[in-house]
């Protein structure tokens, strides 16, 4: 295991559970803080040695940055994290130790190769490269709370772990899948503590944040206030629509990109190589156009690349190896990756190809949205927006048939409605376009924002009663049946009489 040699926080003690050495690494506690960390671990229960590093009692945890190493030499210890200008960008946990070797091999593959600093971090060189902005905060050790947002398998947890490595403050984990308000409370209470007794910062790193409603995500904004912790939180939703406004004006938002695919090659070859080795089997590395393909339907995500190759390479029978009907075989997709936001784009691009009258364009982006998973009555709900606002006035019969579409949805339902939907889609997209009454609508409906409330006039107002009709009511009203011809008639409020919402300048 790789132990980072600027994390100050990271204290190291023999593997043997049992004992109570002072590892080489560790200096030996003053009374003062033995007689501080007796007194509050009582109040804070078993986690408090994850956030009390300087104890000689400490054992680490799987959610922090406290790592155990072999009490060999400081030597030792400093040569294995010295990077090599040979060594892969990815670190692996693999060790020349069997027993070590054959434990972490339990571990989920992906896990294993996860990388440990910024010159082995892979992708996101807009963030993390010599000129982002990213590794310059961490380099300075001056880091701001927040938010990490981007799809599945791109390094958010990933780059949070780094960071704690590499700056002098002190890491909790958490998973707002698993945990609630009151644990991270808790572990706000514990860095509290941490910080008057040894002066160092506390980074709370919560997973899924947009899993906490807005009330809940509330309890960090008095602590960001004092700074007595660093929030950072990982997100595979918009920020914008999951957290709330006070939460993100204290915090930075970082938008992680699908990685290249030859990104993802390259995570592939050495996923491989590792792979191999845990096999046993003679390192030959995969060619390089089984890589290429992992990139091409991995869609961006490292993760689902190395789980490919973790599954496909189990499967192989003795003396085989790998080739590109192995992987096809392991990939077995049934659906494609397709969370909220991309839920908006594609229907936001099926808007615009139909618009566009692009039906070849259009029937792609259905195609995806379907087999993503979207619900077919949705996307009919749409193309009823799209018949009206689109095709309007000059096809009368679109609107018609985007309504049909719905109810054939409803009674069918998928996937033989599938084609229903094709149907509809390419005849709006063929269809003559006209939004002459949507653009109209839109000035009636800025004008009724800004204007008064003008009273209807009195001629068009209904006279059912006979003191209404003492009042004025429908008096000099010109019933247009009556007459042979056009009839001059005002029908607007007589303070907007003048206005056409149908002319490009209504005013």
């Amino acid at each position: 295991m790789q132990v980072n040699s600027q994390d100050s926080n990271i204290c190291s003690i023999n593997n043997n559970p049992d004992t109570n050495t002072v590892g080489p690494f560790q200096k030996t506690p003053t009374k003062r803080a033995a007689f501080a960390l007796s007194n509050s671990s009582k109040a804070v229960g078993k986690e408090t040695t994850a956030m009390f590093p300087f104890s000689k009692k400490a054992r680490p945890e799987s959610n922090t940055n406290i790592l155990s190493v072999s009490s060999t030499s400081l030597a030792e210890a400093q040569q294995s994290i010295v990077p090599q200008p040979s060594q892969p960008r990815l670190d692996s946990s693999e060790s020349n130790d069997p027993e070590k070797r054959l434990r972490n091999k339990h571990l989920p593959l992906a896990e294993r190769l996860r990388p440990l600093t910024l010159d082995s971090f892979v992708g996101q060189l807009s963030l993390v490269g010599p000129q982002g902005i990213l590794r310059s905060l961490i380099e300075r050790d001056q880091i701001v709370s927040m938010i990490f947002w981007g799809s599945p398998g791109l390094g958010k947890t990933t780059l949070a772990r780094i960071i704690a490595r590499q700056t002098k403050s002190a890491f909790k984990e958490m998973s707002a899948v698993t945990q609630n308000t009151a644990d991270v409370k808790k572990a706000i209470e514990e860095a509290g503590n941490l910080n008057r007794l040894a002066h160092k910062r506390t980074i709370v790193f919560l997973d899924e944040i947009h899993r906490f409603n807005k009330a809940q995500q509330d309890i960090f904004l008095p602590y960001l206030e004092r700074g007595q912790i660093v929030l950072i939180g990982a997100t595979t939703e918009n920020p914008s629509f999951k957290l709330n406004g006070a939460l993100l004006s204290r915090c930075r938002v970082f938008k992680l990109e699908p990685l290249s695919d030859s990104d993802i090659a390259q995570i592939a070859i050495l996923a491989a190589k590792v792979k191999q080795n845990d096999l046993g089997v003679e390192d030959t590395g995969i060619d390089q156009d089984i890589a290429s393909y992992i990139a091409s339907v991995s869609n961006g995500d490292a993760r689902v690349a190395i789980n490919i190759i973790d599954i496909a390479m189990n499967a192989l029978s003795n003396g085989r190896y790998l080739d590109l009907d192995c992987v096809k075989q392991a990939l077995q997709r049934t659906h494609v990756v397709y969370g909220a936001e991309e839920h908006y784009d594609l229907i936001s691009a099926l808007h615009k190809s139909v618009r566009g009258s692009d039906d070849n364009a259009a029937l792609y982006w259905l195609g995806r949205m379907l087999q993503g998973g979207d619900d077919p009555l949705y996307i009919a709900r749409r193309l009823i927006r799209m018949a009206s606002e689109d095709i309007g006035l000059a096809d009368n019969n679109a609107l018609g048939l985007a309504v049909s579409t719905l109810h054939a949805c409803q009674a069918i339902g998928m996937p033989e409605c599938d084609t229903i939907l094709a149907h509809c889609v390419v005849y709006l997209a063929r269809a003559p376009k006209s939004v002459e009454s949507y653009k109209a609508f839109n000035k009636v409906k800025a004008v009724v924002e800004a204007e008064h409330p003008w009273p209807v006039p009195l001629h068009l107002r209904n006279a059912p009663t006979p003191l209404m009709k003492e009042m004025g009511y429908a008096k000099g009203y010109k019933y247009n049946p009556d007459y042979s011809g056009s009839v001059e008639q005002d029908y607007m409020p007589v303070n907007i009489k003048h206005c056409n919402f149908f002319d490009d300048d209504t005013r």
